[in-house]
């Protein structure tokens, strides 16, 4: 029983019986549970555990099975102390005898050999806090291929009815591991790549028909039709949840020790746009009666070709397959990150805007969908004479280069190939310098997927003395190098709150927003040094660029 379970209670026992019927009638604090019906409780947790013989099954320190108890009510929202739903002691029997001769049973609570008792007093909505346990579970000395046994887990208490659960506990069955995949490094955006899929049937017990299940990023799809393959594409919301995936079923036989391939190959498809996109495949035991309804699910469109085929591959060593098979293709792609500038003029008093542009001309999208969509960031300094007072939301004040004054943006991944943002800055111009320059700069990284860095910095320009008010200065490059990225103002590191749906194009190719920000949401803080490629989600080639960089410069100083 948690502390504040036991204020609780001892709040209400201090009201005595009376006190207590009165809030059950009234539903104080949603405590409260018609006394003329039964309080439905389900007990909750795995109701199926495979134990492999090849493996440790899972971390040796946790369990499978977690143990919980539904209630039926809203699950608590907020601060405080949690309201409960039912006020009484209960029992929670966890019966493993079935077990016996087949698995060994770390059972929580009160256990007697294979039985064990767990007791509570108080019930809250959901499950949450409601834990009873967990179970681990381990191979006996004498446990073999086949074997199978049966946790019986039921609960009882006034004024309770418990849905019991059932465990069912398997040794060596079906466990189908994936060949392993190698880098197509030679593979181009827009080209199609035909990996060698495989299965290998490492477990005690063959696989009575098996799943097939490929899944593609954003920047992948799967161009063949087969009959007994279904697919779904998701290419609405955030782009890092963006994919395509195939389901194929096969209902044949597949032996206990024997590797298979399938018969033709299956093509994966790169789009123009892709760059460190994911692939992935996976092949899982078919369930009785699934492959009837596997294909019939909201969403998918069944195949209409020729079915695809598994056949026995020969000898085959396990060590070549492994749990998870996948790959980050193409690696070859490049993308163009932009900055562009502004100018404007004004009198000593005056308020100016100055929209900074952002763009990313492609061909290809940042994905960074291995650091979460985690934002990337860059700098503007106000030019000489004027002070920023007026940032979009996305650019908080820092130093630069140690001691001057400017903002540091995020900019939220993953981006579109064609994106175009816009940042909108109000400056106040305090004294007329003819001329002033303001740096807006990308980090000083070296970057093998941007294909033109010269564009990575531009100009704020006040009261140009050829061509006052003209806008012409957007991309300008040149003039003194670019402030470093320290950030002495802030320590912040990145929120982690970019959803992936920032970036998104929806303007003509070098156009603004109207002084809109394009990007929306984006409340990442920026990153530096290194820390911005690992944000940016550039894999690891532009990691060892990094590092080579910073050692090389560390003995150069040394």
């Amino acid at each position: 029983m948690t502390q504040q379970a036991r204020r609780l209670r001892a709040r209400l026992a201090a009201l005595g019986a009376v006190g207590v019927t009165a809030l059950a009638a009234a539903g104080v604090q949603g405590a409260a549970h018609a006394a003329d019906s039964p309080l439905p409780v389900v007990i909750t947790g795995e109701d199926r555990v495979d134990l492999s013989l090849h493996s440790d099954n899972g971390d040796p320190t946790e369990p499978q099975v977690d143990l919980r108890l539904d209630v039926p009510g809203t699950p608590f929202e907020g601060d405080g102390e949690v309201p409960p739903v039912h006020l009484g002691d209960y029992t929670v029997r966890i019966d493993a005898r079935g077990l016996k001769g087949v698995a060994k049973a770390d059972l929580p609570c009160d256990a007697d050999g294979l039985v064990a008792v767990c007791s509570g007093h108080d019930l809250y909505a959901g499950t949450t806090y409601n834990r009873v346990g967990g179970i681990r579970l381990d191979l006996a000395d004498d446990s073999e291929a086949g074997d199978a046994g049966k946790i019986v887990v039921t609960g009882e208490g006034e004024g309770l009815d418990f849905r019991p659960l059932t465990i069912d506990v398997r040794v060596g069955g079906p466990e189908l591991l994936n060949r392993e995949l190698s880098l197509p490094k030679t593979l181009k955006a827009g080209e199609t790549f035909e990996p060698p899929l495989g299965v290998m049937n490492v477990g005690g017990l063959p696989a009575e028909g098996t799943v097939l299940r490929l899944y593609g990023s954003r920047g992948l799809s799967f161009p063949d039709g087969f009959g007994n393959c279904s697919s779904s594409v998701v290419d609405t919301g955030p782009l890092l949840r963006q994919h395509t995936e195939v389901l194929c079923t096969f209902p044949g036989i597949l032996e206990a020790g024997v590797a298979y391939s399938l018969a033709g190959p299956v093509r994966v498809k790169t789009a123009d746009f892709a760059l460190h996109d994911i692939f992935s495949y996976s092949f899982r035991p078919l369930e009785p009666g699934e492959a009837k309804t596997l294909h019939r699910g909201e969403g998918r469109r069944q195949g209409s070709g020729p079915d695809l085929t598994l056949q026995r591959a020969g000898e085959a060593d396990p060590a070549q397959y492994t749990k998870y098979a996948e790959l980050d293709l193409p690696t070859t792609n490049t993308y163009d990150l932009e900055l562009t500038g502004a100018s404007a003029s004004g009198r000593a008093g005056d308020t100016v805007t100055a929209e900074i542009g952002f763009a990313n001309n492609g061909p290809a999208w940042i994905s960074a969908l291995r650091s979460g969509g985690e934002p990337f960031s860059f700098t503007v300094v106000a030019p000489e004479g004027a002070t920023v007072t007026s940032a979009p939301e996305e650019c908080r004040t820092v130093t630069v280069d140690g001691s001057v004054p400017g903002h540091r943006c995020s900019v939220a991944t993953p981006l579109r190939e064609d994106a175009r943002l816009t940042f909108p800055f109000e400056l106040r111009v305090d004294r007329v310098v003819e001329g002033a320059k303001g740096k807006v700069a990308m980090p000083d990284w070296d970057n093998p997927f941007d294909s033109d860095p010269a564009n990575d910095t531009a100009w704020i320009v006040l009261n140009a003395p050829d061509a006052p008010g003209d806008g012409g200065a957007g991309g300008s490059v040149g003039g003194p190098s670019a402030p470093g990225t320290g950030d002495e103002g802030g320590s912040d590191g990145p929120d982690g709150g970019t959803n992936g749906t920032n970036g998104t194009s929806g303007g003509a190719a070098g156009g603004d927003t109207g002084g809109g920000l394009a990007l929306t949401g984006a409340q990442g803080v920026g990153l530096l040094g290194g820390a911005a490629l690992l944000a940016l989600g550039l894999g690891a080639g532009v990691l060892a660029h990094q590092r080579r960089r910073a050692r090389r410069e560390g003995e150069a100083a040394a």
